[in-house]
């Protein structure tokens, strides 16, 4: 496939539709945002076909494809997007894919924003940068969002895993451990945080401030209840921890964080992580790691270094005078993202219709 493709893409937010052009693996042009809040179906199918029509014509070239991410739940390989909770005039199932190719003429490929972020973060992101300075070379990245709701995404083999039902990775539907009949996102959301600060100040949730201000009164930075913020992102970080941890136990895999919330990570990654390292204890008292794998934070220097250091140890090959070296360390590293979450997106969706289109 020619490098010099380009490829229209899109992140489909519930409060914006932002879209780019891709050339190259890189962003070419100035992105176009429409408001995603619709009246009708219809009005919101022409906002997509007027996004789409504007990149393309700033890109300069013709599109090769469409390549996007969409809110589920949806059938993502047949391109029909379902019964969308912030978008109630897709229930009973929207054949975009088929659409678009229609009006467009090229072929459309559609995705989940979870996975999508983390197949950006693996093949031009975060992946790359560990791999750059790390001896031992990582393949496998599990992508989770914050934001409106929790996402997530899993690369194997640098190959994006899908599932059987377009359903992989869906960490959304990891029940609370702080209340098992509820789902993680009522939580691991903007909604979530502003909730937990609104309870732990005794005040209205809608009253509460918005999640960068939470983290501005968490470090003191802004007026505010600075114990009811750092109660809140607290308790952000062991509901964040224990869904990761669960994530991880399948995944063994490096971690990286995304959306709107992830910038907050100075008041709830280091707790996150201490979580994750944590411990079970049987009934006879004894206690074993949470994890077999130790977890580093990336933007911590030192824990960053221990993470990157190899300590291998010599030891004998039976029956023989041979000695090999063994680095027995396990050992994963959880980052925030290095490209920024849309455009993480957008080199995601780029490379997913490369690898289709070739």
């Amino acid at each position: 496939m020619n490098s010099n493709t380009t490829i229209l893409v899109l992140d489909a937010g519930g409060t914006n539709l932002v879209f780019n052009a891709v050339q190259d693996g890189k962003v070419t042009g100035t992105p176009v945002v429409l408001p995603a809040p619709s009246e009708t179906l219809e009005v919101f199918l022409q906002k997509l076909i007027a996004g789409f029509k504007t990149v393309n014509k700033q890109s300069g070239s013709r599109a090769r494809a469409i390549s996007f991410c969409f809110p589920g739940p949806a059938d993502y390989e047949h391109g029909i997007i379902g019964d969308l909770e912030n978008l109630p005039f897709f229930r009973g199932g929207v054949p975009l894919k088929r659409m678009l190719e229609s009006h467009f003429h090229i072929p459309v490929f559609i995705n989940n924003d979870g996975d999508l972020f983390a197949l950006g973060e693996a093949l031009g992101g975060i992946l790359p940068e560990i791999n750059r300075q790390s001896k031992k070379q990582y393949k496998n990245l599990l992508g989770v969002t914050l934001g409106t709701g929790f996402g997530g995404g899993m690369v194997i083999n640098n190959q994006l895993l899908p599932g059987d039902n377009s359903a992989a990775a869906e960490i959304n539907r990891m029940s609370n451990i702080l209340n098992r009949n509820q789902s993680v996102e009522e939580v691991l959301s903007i909604r979530g945080i502003r909730k937990l600060y609104a309870e732990m100040a005794s005040m209205d949730a809608a009253d509460s401030p918005e999640p960068f201000d939470l983290y501005k009164i968490a470090r003191g930075e802004k007026a505010g209840h600075q114990q009811a913020a750092l109660d809140a992102w607290d308790t952000f970080s062991t509901v964040l921890a224990d869904a990761v941890a669960n994530a991880i136990t399948l995944t063994d895999s490096n971690v990286v964080i995304g959306g709107g919330l992830s910038g907050a990570y100075p008041v709830f990654l280091p707790k996150t992580v201490e979580l994750l390292n944590g411990h079970f204890t049987d009934s006879a008292g004894k206690t074993t790691p949470r994890l077999e794998i130790s977890v580093f934070n990336w933007h911590n220097p030192h824990q960053r270094e221990q993470f990157l250091r190899s300590e291998p140890k010599k030891i004998a090959v039976p029956f023989s005078d041979e000695m090999i070296e063994w680095d027995h360390h396990k050992k994963v590293a959880i980052a925030i993202s290095s490209l920024g979450t849309s455009e993480a997106v957008a080199l995601g969706a780029y490379h997913f219709a490369l690898e289709h289109l070739s």
